[in-house]
């Protein structure tokens, strides 16, 4: 006895589901957590850049660096003066998912001694 075309097809979108479903919510997972580090690095620009702004008004190292740690927590940060402008950096790395370790890096400057 041969089987039909109809009963030798049935179950092969189930199989075929079951094998793709995987790749697609791996997909998705890694979508979503590169968007959580563009996220992230959107905030430490800001922060950074207020740092800057706090330094150039004359305010001191330690408050600058915590108003970037406030921000962005475990945030690495540097400051250094460039001929008349005051620069902040700043440094983290952006976990996407538990595997994948992104570094994301901002810097903005200053005009030193402004209002």
């Amino acid at each position: 006895m041969s089987r039909s075309g109809a009963d030798a097809e049935r179950g092969s979108v189930a199989a075929e589901f079951a094998l793709a479903l995987p790749a697609v919510v791996l997909t998705l997972l890694l979508g979503a957590g590169a968007l959580g580090a563009a996220a992230q690095l959107v905030s430490l620009q800001d922060a950074v850049a207020d740092a800057a702004r706090l330094l150039g008004r004359g305010e001191s190292d330690a408050t600058a660096h915590a108003a970037v740690t406030a921000s962005i927590g475990g945030a690495a940060v540097s400051s250094e003066a460039r001929g008349d402008f005051i620069c902040v950096s700043a440094r983290i790395d952006a976990q996407i998912g538990r595997l994948i370790s992104v570094p994301l890096t901002a810097s903005s400057c200053a005009l030193s001694g402004g209002l």
